[in-house]
Order: structure tokens, then sequence, then C-alpha cells
């Protein structure tokens, strides 16, 4: 394990002085019987902990040989007679170090600040950190239920399971034919003497590396190397995963995130996103991040205006940001794409069986694809771009995750479109022009109506400059050509999480995987604007007008770092801009008279960019919990809790 900053034994443990070594070694004992050479493996092991290049814990065999050491009337069982002949021909003086480390050990260790703790059994989280003969007995021994198996051994219970400690716990005692991680739990004994292999945890990285046994130095009880042992359809905890703790997710909580120091989620929002997820989610095990919100720049005050990039740019110039990145806002959904190499990787890496190699969910964690033919074929094709551009080998991973633009907007929203819409549509395609003529005749016998007639026409040109902005979201989906996926985002792969990495590395990566595909995955257009230059500012500007004159969206302006932070902590991970013609959508289509453009100026974004912030942070936070291979619980947490926070009562048009 790397080397800690300072001993974090609670303060009964001895105290020791750190190596100058990167790694310190740590034993879990269970050093003797059943091998062939139980002094040299003591000789060993003492050395290092006298160098302090380790540490070590007893294990119940230790235990025993010192009893028998003592004098005490033991048993010689379990390789104990073996042990004790060896130390037999050893000298006197040697026997007598042996007793004396054996009977120094403690039951158990807390390191790292709490973050660790090593025992030979495990360690309850109650029980961490604290000394009783209790204590000693459950870091010696486990837990057991009292019942005996076919082979006549203790039936242990599996305190792993209800384990909700913070700390990560390393453990061994009952061998396994794989180490896995089961509720930040891991048992790493895989039986050398057995057979199998000797396997050590590379802590903090949380590697595993393990040597295979020269031989069997010992025939087991009880096997564990057996194919179905070594090859379970799903792992512990995605078996444990299957079925979620109501109390995990349900009432008053406190998330803490890494970004954003604790979020609060209320009780009441806490069971609306739990109504959601019950009934419209996909399979949980694909919900490792849900999207956040995005605020939008502060209120124009320019004649026709809501947004325009000048307060977006200066938003980030006052907080210290230089560069920022400019990215066209496509016209469709917020999309999240879960993609692995293979079923296989599915399976072993979220736990999902029988359901492809992947999901497209939307922000609030549905599927975006009644059709799940339709969605199998286009994870085929981001996966076969992947693969054509070379991303799994380069980035050294089987899964990847990806926030992506999904258009057309219609793949989710017909029934939105059938109901709210087209009934504006109809009427500025039939009864409005009617209305508009009729006023027309009337005008010509009486002058006193000119000015309806003026009206009626002014709201006929919007109404169909409405039909006209809202028509670009929708066309024809038959098949997966018909699709468009804008990845920008690549947000997570086997062992990271990127943002480490600035938003122009994953543009070109992204990029690539478009290029490969060719046709259904396309790349995000982007600009770099340094809002310390006019001139750059201003073609970040002319750029917006050039999207937004075609009747675009218009664009997100972000930190070129993936998180950045100003002087009063965290700022807004983006900033929308959207053009006039499609906040006609969001506004309605009268909203660019004046009296209404007056009203809507008054509108607030505290809330919103509130809003933002927390549901950023717990992206992230639960993105790089996944990755750590916490339980999906904990990951969980963060995903319910953006859902939750899109409960309240903010503003849905900002």
């Amino acid at each position: 394990m790397s080397e800690w900053s300072e001993p974090q034994f609670r303060v009964w443990y001895p105290r020791y002085q750190p190596s100058s070594e990167a790694r310190k070694a740590v034993f879990l004992g269970d050093l003797v019987d059943r091998g062939p050479d139980t002094p040299g493996v003591l000789r060993l092991v003492m050395g290092m902990v006298e160098a302090g290049t380790a540490v070590c814990v007893p294990g119940n065999h230790d235990m025993k040989l010192m009893r028998k050491l003592k004098g005490k009337d033991v048993r010689l069982t379990h390789g104990l007679a073996e042990s004790v002949s060896q130390l037999e021909k050893e000298p006197p003086e040697f026997v007598e170090k042996v007793t004396a480390f054996l009977d120094s050990l403690v039951s158990h260790y807390v390191l790292d600040g709490g973050r660790l703790v090593v025992a030979h059994a495990g360690m309850r989280a109650d029980m961490q950190g604290r000394g009783s003969g209790r204590v000693r007995d459950f870091a010696l021994y486990g837990e057991t239920t009292g019942e005996t198996d076919e082979y006549g051994l203790p039936v242990r219970f599996n305190w792993a399971s209800e384990y909700r400690g913070a700390a990560t716990v390393v453990y061994g005692h009952t061998p396994v034919a794989e180490p896995e991680w089961l509720n930040r739990t891991i048992n790493v004994d895989t039986g050398c003497v057995f057979g199998g292999s000797l396997t050590a945890l590379r802590y903090p990285e949380k590697e595993l590396v393990s040597v295979k046994a020269e031989r069997t130095w010992y025939e087991p009880v009880r096997p564990f190397l057996s194919e179905e042992a070594k090859a379970p359809v799903l792992s512990t905890q995605h078996e444990l995963d299957d079925v979620l703790d109501l109390e995990d997710v349900t009432g008053k909580r406190l998330v803490t995130t890494r970004l954003h120091r604790n979020v609060t989620i209320r009780a009441e929002n806490a069971a609306a996103a739990l109504e959601v997820m019950s009934r419209f989610g996909a399979n949980p095990k694909w919900l490792v991040y849900l999207p956040p919100t995005m605020s939008p720049s502060e209120t124009s005050a320019r004649e026709g205006l809501l947004e325009h990039p000048a307060e977006a740019f200066a938003y980030f110039r006052r907080e210290g940001v230089p560069r920022v990145v400019c990215q066209e806002k496509h016209m469709g959904s917020r999309a999240v794409v879960v993609i692995c190499r293979d079923e296989e990787v599915a399976r072993k890496r979220f736990g999902v069986v029988g359901e492809g190699s992947g999901a497209c969910v939307t922000r609030t964690g549905r599927r975006f694809f009644e059709d799940r033919t339709l969605e199998r074929k286009l994870l085929v094709r981001v996966g076969d771009a992947i693969t054509k551009a070379g991303l799994w080998e380069e980035l050294e991973t089987d899964w990847m995750v990806l926030d992506c633009e999904l258009m057309p907007w219609s793949v989710k929203a017909q029934q939105l479109l059938r109901t709210q819409y087209a009934p504006v549509g109809a009427a500025a395609n039939t009864v409005l022009p009617l209305a508009a003529s009729l006023l027309e005749r009337a005008v010509g016998r009486d002058e006193a109506y000119a000015d309806v007639a003026e009206r009626v026409a002014t709201r006929t040109g919007m109404a169909r400059r409405f039909v006209s902005a809202y028509r670009q979201y929708c066309w024809r989906v038959v098949g997966i050509d018909d699709l468009k996926l804008a990845p920008f985002h690549l947000l997570a792969t086997e062992g990271g999480v990127h943002v480490d990495r600035d938003h122009l590395w994953h543009m070109e990566t992204l990029r690539r995987i478009a290029e490969a595909d060719g046709s259904v995955v396309t790349a995000t257009p982007h600009r770099v604007v340094d809002v310390t230059d006019p001139a750059s500012e201003a073609e970040g500007v002319s750029w917006w007008e050039e999207l937004t004159g075609r009747d675009g969206e218009g664009m997100v302006v972000k930190p070129l770092d993936f998180v950045a932070k100003g002087s009063r902590g965290l700022i807004q991970p983006a900033l929308k801009c959207r053009g006039p013609e499609y906040l006609r959508i969001i506004y309605g289509p009268e909203y660019t008279l004046p009296s209404n453009l007056e009203r809507l100026r008054k509108r607030g974004l505290s809330a919103k960019r509130s809003l933002a912030l927390r549901e950023f942070a717990l992206g992230i936070e639960g993105l790089e919990r996944f990755v750590r291979r916490e339980p999906l619980r904990r990951v969980h947490e963060c995903a319910f809790a953006v859902l939750a926070l899109e409960s309240e009562p903010v503003d849905p048009r900002l």
C-alpha cells in the first residue's frame, strides 16, 4: 500500500515510524501452518515489521501456535503439527522471538485517516478502532451462525453483505476462488496453500496482483476452486444490488460530494424521485450517472433578446476564467449512453444480463427507445466506432459513459408535439390566416378594424415562426440511419472519471468516434473564445448569431477546464445561450411582444444556478463512486439525489 503521511491508528494501538519506502506491506495473518517453511515466512514478516516496511495482524492459526508455544494444551490439527515440527529445528531464541512477536500483534489496524481497515477475518463498522475480547474474536474468526455445513465446518455469517461503513475493509480467513468487492470490503485470501494464488491489493489504487501457487501444499476440506466458484453468473455485489434498500434513497438525506460539500435532499423530493424511478426508470444498474440541469446566461437587455453570449462571457470573466469553449447546442434531447465492449463486460462490470452491451437513457433515467431493437442498433454503431477509433485500447477500458445529445427531439417527445405544439401549428396554418383574411375585408369597409387586423397579422407571423422553430426538431424515425447522436463529454472509463481533462480533449476524442462512424454519430462543433480579448469575444458572438440566424438552438459556453473554481468555490460548469426563435418554443409564440419581454426579463436565476451546481457535483460524485467500485447503493444515492432535486420548484423554462 502507498505510504501514509503519519500513523493513523487509534490511540491504544502501537505507533511506528513510517518507512521512507513508497509502499508498506500489510500481512493479514495466518502466516503459519500447512506450508513447507513456516520459520522462513516468520523470519520474512518479522524482519519487515522490525524494519518498518510492514505491519501485521494475527490470524487464528497464528494465535493457536502462540498458545502452543506458551505451553497451552491445544489440538495439533489443521497443519499446526507441521509448524511445531519445523520450529523444533530452530534455535530456542528464535522460537522465543516468534512467541513474543505473535503475542504483540493487535487485532486490526485503522489506517489512512480511517479510510482503510485491515483484519484477518474482517471488521464490522461498529467495532473499528475499538479494543475488546469480542472485537479480537471477530477479527480472528469472523461471525458464524452456530451451524455446520456438509464438511463439518462452521457456517459463516456473511457480515460483508450488511456492511455500511465508510472505511474500506481488507481481510481474508476464508479462501475464495477470486477476490471481489462487496460493500467496500474485499476478501483477498485466494488459498495459496490450497493450490490457489497469493493475492495482494495495491492501495489506494485498489489494483489486485496475484501469483499462482507452485503446487497444492494442503488439500482443502471444502473445495473452493470449482468452475462454478470461479465463474458465477453475477458477482456477490451484483447479486446483492438486485434489490435496493428503500432506506438508502428515502427520507431527508445529506449526500457528501467531493466538489460541492454536502447536498441536502428533502424527504418530499426523495419520494418524488422514487416514484419516477420505480415506475419509469431503466434498469438501475445502468444508472451510474444522471446529468445536471444547466443555467442560462444572465438576461440580456438587448432589444428583442432574452439571452446573448456577451452575458455568458462576462460571467466567466468575472470568475477569473480567461478561456471558454463554446459548443453548438444541438436541437435534440440530452442522452446518457453507457456502452460496453460486449455483453460479457456488461455482466461483469454492471451486473446486467440479457440486455445487450449498454443503454441509452434520458436525463431522468428513462429509456429513450420503446423499440429496444433500435436502441441495440444504436449501441452497436457507437461500439463499432469506438473500436475503429482505437479508443478501447488507448484508454485501457472495456466500457464508457458518454454525455450526448440525441436527435431528433421527437424521439421521446412525440406526445408533447401532438398535444402542445401541433395545435399551435394548426392554428397558424388555418384559423389565424382565415381570421386575417376576414379582417382585411373588414378593413376595406371600415378603417376602425385596421388596428385589430395588424395585431392578428403580427400574431399570425409569430405563430408561423413558432411552427418553423419546433419543426426543425422533428423528423420521421424509421431506422437507425434516421438518428443522430452527438457526444460532448467522455465522462468515465475503467479507472477514471475524466473531469481532469479539459473540454478540448473531450471534443477531440469524441470527434474521432464520429469520424469512425461517419453517419449516426456526429461531432459537436465548437470554438474557443478568450473572454479577455474583445476581438475573440466578437468572433464568439458572431458564431452564435450565425447558429441562431438559421434558427439553431444556440450554444453552450463552458470554462476550458471541466471543473473550474473561483474565489467563492465551484462555478457554473456551463451556461446555455439560446437563440430568439428557440426561446419561442420555450416561452410561447408571442413572447417577443414588448410587454411579454419586459415581464420575462425579471426572471430570477439564483435557484437555477444553485440547482445546476449541486446536480453537477452529484453527477461527478456518482461516477467517481462507480469507478472506485463502490456498492450500487452508494452510486444510486447520487443519481436519486439528482432526480430528487429536479422536483424542486424552479421554473422549468430556464
